[in-house]
């Protein structure tokens, strides 16, 4: 197999990048994700795009000027350079898996990619894979993203003959850590509309994520010796165990898909003193979300009653909407996707994310963004791979867009 796309890939994947949500007070949240944007600003120079830049916060920028002989508005297309923290992303040792048996993959001894696990795999048989080596994961979410964007760039320099509007890109750090968007320069940016490259299968469109939101829980607890705590001890942690009860059972991840919504408890701490709760809650539905913060709201009330104190402190903090609402009044950047994958002979369709996306946030800054696939699988874990021949296709699948919007004259 001789694939440029899966060569850029593995070698972008061997670049450490990992973002650190303990730091995201900062961006980027780990230095190392510059090694990354100093190779992509080299190369995005080399291929002769205006306006390059680099900023203090690791986000890299270029325009490919129109080569048209009409105005035509300006795409974007953006990829986040930094990976999971739910797993490693040092020593990444990618290998290709050229026609895929559909079978389980031994990535080393004792560490199994199992069909009976994933079952999509066996849809898969005849593919090239790349695949982690088990000790890491492989760092296509979303470094595939990324390399489509630059292998479409390359095709375009190749073939100047092609026809084109101004084309943006984009670099973001820290989206793993829900800040990719935060210091995006979208004035300067200057697209009418983009589309993030960090999805899974090539076919499918995602122009609706959830409507978001996060709650942090303090418990005040009443610490006393077990012998006389009879009608005086508040303990923190226990309360914390029924406040957590009380929230719907059938409303947690693990029972949840689809277009349900969810709470999730994801950090729980502290002492008979004091305990320390973190939520997020999600909802495509915005008037489900609101009604999620109110069970949330009742139950910390209840609790309190229950302790006799206001013991339990409640904040709730919206994260981002659902991306639908505004590409619904702009619907021709969904159209030029869902004809654009058409013109790869697939036969498209829609996913509704169950997870944030950098267009989510950038499509309320101002920036209408859906996402499309990439060939990514498994990912945040050792069992990531990437379909080699989806990934060719995701840089098809940007020029047949580029295409599309080119010869719409404004």
């Amino acid at each position: 197999m001789n694939s440029k796309s899966a060569e850029r890939l593995i070698r972008y994947c061997r670049i450490d990048t990992q973002s650190d949500p303990k730091n995201s007070g900062t961006v980027p949240s780990t230095q190392k994700q510059f090694d990354l944007a100093k190779v992509l600003y080299q190369e995005l120079q080399e291929l002769g795009l205006k306006n390059v830049r680099l900023d203090e916060h690791c986000y890299v920028y270029g325009i490919l000027p129109s080569n048209l002989d009409h105005p035509a508005k300006r795409v974007g297309f953006v990829a986040h350079m930094d990976t999971a923290p739910d797993y490693s992303g040092t020593g990444v040792n990618p290998r290709i898996i050229e026609n895929y048996d559909g079978g389980d993959i031994e990535l080393c001894e004792g560490v199994v990619t199992k069909t009976a696990d994933f079952p999509r795999m066996k849809e898969l048989k005849g593919k090239d894979l790349i695949v982690t080596d088990g000790s890491t994961l492989l760092g296509a979410d979303d470094k595939a993203g990324i390399t489509a964007i630059m292998e479409a760039l390359v095709w375009m320099r190749e073939h100047p003959e092609f026809r084109h509007g101004d084309v943006a890109v984009g670099f973001t750090p820290d989206e793993e850590i829900g800040n990719g968007p935060k210091y995006f320069d979208v004035e300067n940016f200057g697209a009418d509309f983009a589309y993030t490259m960090d999805g899974g299968e090539i076919r499918y469109l995602c122009d609706e994520t959830f409507n978001a939101a996060s709650a942090v829980i303090d418990i005040a607890g009443f610490s006393i010796h077990p012998g006389s705590a009879k009608d005086k001890m508040i303990n923190a942690v226990s309360m914390a165990a029924v406040l957590h009860n009380l929230l719907p059972a059938h409303m947690r991840p693990e029972h949840t898909d689809r277009y349900d919504g969810f709470f999730h408890l994801t950090e729980l701490n502290g002492t008979m003193d004091a305990a320390h709760m973190e939520y997020i809650i999600r909802d495509h539905n915005a008037a489900k979300l609101e009604e999620k913060k109110e069970i949330l709201r009742k139950a910390v009330d209840y609790l309190n009653e229950m302790i006799g104190t206001e013991a339990a402190k409640l904040i709730i903090t919206d994260s981002y909407r659902n991306m639908k609402e505004i590409l619904d009044q702009n619907p021709e950047v969904s159209e030029y996707a869902w004809k654009g994958i058409e013109d790869l002979g697939l036969v498209p369709g829609r996913e509704s994310a169950r997870g944030g996306t950098d267009g989510a946030t950038l499509t309320y800054m101002g920036l209408p963004c859906p996402n499309l696939g990439t060939g990514g699988g498994n990912a945040h874990g050792r069992y990531e791979y990437c379909v080699v021949e989806e990934l060719e296709q995701a840089s098809q699948l940007i020029l047949n867009i580029i295409r599309r919007v080119g010869e719409t004259a404004l």
